[in-house]
């Protein structure tokens, strides 16, 4: 009908986001080492995308996870493991002739010289997506659409996927992307970390560290960052623990001077935690800025809520834990900034009985 308007993918969507990426089986350490010196592993999961889908489930969120696994047992284990945190696994497609992929990791933070990790992932049923065997209908179906640059290095068609969710489309979801460089990943050619500051710009939100973009793309500081990546309209720089700084594009309303397209700048420090593993925080982090971006809470809470969930993954052993109730998240998220500042937070912070420490 004339003057009907078009329907979009919030009209429409029956998840509220759509995570997409590669997961892996996880083996971790019994104890601090090298790898060759360590005598056991435990089992668990390991992947961005499936990591902020279970953590945004465990939030209250409808969450689904879209990849490929193998048609073997660590397949098995990765479908049935996110999916006991309520993520919607009806997506995830088996390859009868790839394998899943495995990584073994040392206990270490992944920044350190000494950090150690073998992927076993070459090859894997997941390095095999494509445009034209990952279910577009599935990937479309939420409010967001979570990417990463990790899924780019996979392989050239899993570069294609994401070159083709990334373009502009109208009624798309919102796309978000965790730029995730990891170098170990990238071998030259057309599989280089520049491809990520294209995709990059064809998102909607993004997240990077300081760290890496420096080196990826050479550039220092939040504010060239931002330079090189004026496209998204909430680009947000995590600066470790001197917090986070969040460019959101102004949309002038009455009697707004703001230009169309000028910034809104907001700083939020991180929090002090008592850290027990330094591992799946940036993970977290977009969990939780998605989760209260779905909620339309205001940017300064948005970071904090990224804050407050990496606080909850980095006082835990493993990748993921389930996050704070969302009553008393808030609660923490609309503290003043001496209140948040003086915030201290060790292990078992999250459970209801556990008192907040303020230093």
């Amino acid at each position: 009908m004339s003057g009907t308007p078009a329907r979009t993918a919030a009209d429409t969507a029956t998840s509220d986001v759509v995570c997409l990426g590669e997961s892996m089986v996880t083996f971790l350490p019994s104890q601090p080492g090298r790898l060759a010196d360590v005598p056991s592993f435990g089992r668990g999961i390991g992947g961005a995308e499936s990591n902020v889908a279970c953590a945004l489930a465990k939030a209250g969120h409808r969450a689904a996870w879209v990849s490929r696994v193998g048609a073997d047992g660590f397949g098995d284990h990765l479908v049935d493991a996110i999916s006991a945190y309520g993520v919607d696994t009806s997506a995830v497609r088996r390859d009868p002739a790839r394998p899943t992929g495995i990584y073994f990791r040392t206990a270490t933070d992944r920044a350190a010289d000494v950090h150690e990790v073998a992927y076993y992932r070459a090859g894997s049923a997941a390095s095999a997506m494509s445009p034209a065997n990952v279910p577009r209908e599935a990937l479309l179906a939420g409010r967001v659409l979570h990417l990463s640059g990790i899924t780019a290095a996979l392989s050239a068609d899993c570069l294609a996927l994401l070159r083709e969710l990334t373009a502009p489309r109208p009624g798309r979801p919102l796309v978000s992307f965790d730029v995730n460089h990891r170098p170990g990943l990238w071998r030259g050619g057309d599989a280089s970390p520049d491809v990520l500051l294209d995709l990059a710009r064809g998102a909607d939100l993004v997240f990077v560290g300081e760290d890496e973009a420096q080196e990826a793309w050479g550039v220092a500081g939040a504010e060239a960052i931002r330079a090189a990546l004026p496209e998204p309209a909430v680009l947000v720089v995590k600066r470790g623990a001197d917090g986070a700084t969040v460019f959101s594009r102004l949309r002038p309303g009455a009697g707004s001077s703001a230009a169309p397209g000028a910034d809104s700048v907001t700083d939020v420090p991180a929090l002090r935690v008592d850290v027990v593993a330094p591992v799946g925080a940036g993970d977290a982090f977009a969990a939780g800025f998605l989760s209260a971006t779905l909620r339309g809470l205001p940017v300064r809470d948005r970071a904090r809520h990224g804050h407050l969930m990496a606080a909850a993954v980095l006082t835990v052993p493993g990748d993921l834990t389930d996050p704070p109730a969302r009553d008393r998240a808030d609660h923490l998220a609309a503290l003043d900034d001496a209140a948040w500042g003086r915030l201290r937070l060790g292990p078992g912070w999250t459970g209801d009985d556990t008192e907040v420490r303020s230093t």
